[in-house]
């Protein structure tokens, strides 16, 4: 079964994004191994400059990634799939199973170019701009839809 694992900065703080968070997660664990893990925010990181603070975060990140993930980083400026794209990328991934997919969702102001530099691909959502915290939410629903569409299941309808 795919391993797979989302890296995030912080704790979700509204409640209703974090309620759809734990709903999409109790679905994708149907489809593969999934975990979520949620970083430390920076201490007294408004005391830092933002090249600063994306530093430090991209170093949290990079401390846990291993030499073999294949690692994905959600940004804006990234490549567009659609749904159904994403589902047939999500199944070329299953046939390299021995690999962990991870997703990153970087901290408010981005990260790093040696983060960037490390992923294999950049991914975006949209080319509308969305919360820091709205965009777990919706990258999980996502995740699951791809996972769906490639069972053949009917929550995407086409």
């Amino acid at each position: 079964m795919l391993k797979v694992k989302l890296l995030l900065i912080g704790k979700t703080s509204y409640p209703f994004l974090r309620d759809g968070e734990n709903e999409y997660v109790k679905r994708l664990v149907h489809y593969c191994n999934f975990e979520c893990f949620y970083l430390s925010d920076i201490k007294n990181g408004k005391s830092y400059t933002k090249e600063e603070l994306k530093k430090k975060e991209s170093q949290q990140f990079l401390n846990k990634i291993e030499r073999t993930d294949f690692v994905v980083l959600l940004d804006e400026t990234g490549n567009h799939k659609s749904s159904i794209e994403f589902a047939h990328w999500i199944s070329e991934r299953l046939q390299f199973s021995h690999q962990t997919l991870v997703f990153i969702i970087g901290g408010a102001y981005g990260v790093n170019k040696e983060l960037y530099e490390r992923a294999q691909l950049n991914l975006a959502l949209s080319k509308m701009t969305f919360s820091h915290q709205m965009v777990r939410m919706i990258f999980l629903e996502q995740l699951y839809r791809a996972f769906t569409i490639e069972k053949g299941e009917k929550y995407h309808h086409i």
